[in-house]
């Protein structure tokens, strides 16, 4: 009866903790969510790394991203995407092809610009993570993991700034040993925005030669 009771007061302990790590960890993501929604505009460069160590592949590469709101813009693998609220254009000048479609902004444990200081909120449990000096940067990780058991994603493992409550990286862990690193390397805040920076212009695209997807 004895070994009963501390095997119940065991177990008791343990989900009370993890219960309490899971609050934790999601009132850094609220701290986070709620500082970036603040800002009319946000302006992030960042490298990005994607490896498979089994497989012995690593890139690396880098790109820029402008948000307001769900808009965004984002210049990355040697193109251009444009997100309006309402289609995303995404401009291949390598082909000379701009491909537009229905924004799938909703498909969940899919992370995309829009969705960047968000999609934690549905899909995900959460846990809290290491604490490490990066750089010189105190960051706090949060573990992610996906609810959905068919996600292709095992975990998303995300570092805080304890200083600015600003993302540092983003690491998301493939079930395929694929892994991907982005990593916020300069960002700015409330810039002024041409009014029309995120309208795409197809006749632009269409006199340059472009075939435009529709």
């Amino acid at each position: 009866m004895k070994n009963i009771l501390n095997l119940t007061f065991v177990i008791f302990t343990f989900f009370t903790a993890f219960s309490q790590s899971g609050e934790e960890a999601k009132k850094i993501l609220d701290e986070v969510s709620d500082k970036m929604s603040s800002y009319n505009s946000v302006y992030i460069e960042f490298d990005y790394i994607l490896e498979n160590k089994t497989e012995d592949v690593q890139q690396e590469m880098n790109g820029d991203v402008i948000l307001q709101g769900d808009k965004y813009i984002v210049n990355f693998f040697g193109s251009t995407q444009i997100f309006d609220g309402k289609k995303t254009y995404t401009i291949i000048p390598e082909n000379e092809e701009v491909n537009i479609s229905n924004a799938d902004i909703d498909s969940n444990n899919t992370i995309t610009p829009s969705k960047l200081f968000s999609f934690y909120k549905s899909g995900y449990t959460y846990n809290m993570g290491e604490l490490k000096n990066m750089k010189g940067k105190k960051i706090q990780f949060v573990k992610l993991v996906p609810i959905d058991s068919n996600s292709e994603i095992a975990s998303v493992l995300v570092g805080i700034n304890n200083k600015t409550k600003h993302i540092y990286v983003i690491k998301e862990i493939g079930k395929n040993g694929t892994d991907t690193i982005l990593t916020v390397k300069k960002m700015k805040t409330n810039q002024n925005l041409n009014d029309n920076i995120f309208l795409f212009d197809q006749k632009k695209y269409e006199n340059l030669g472009y075939i435009v997807n529709d």
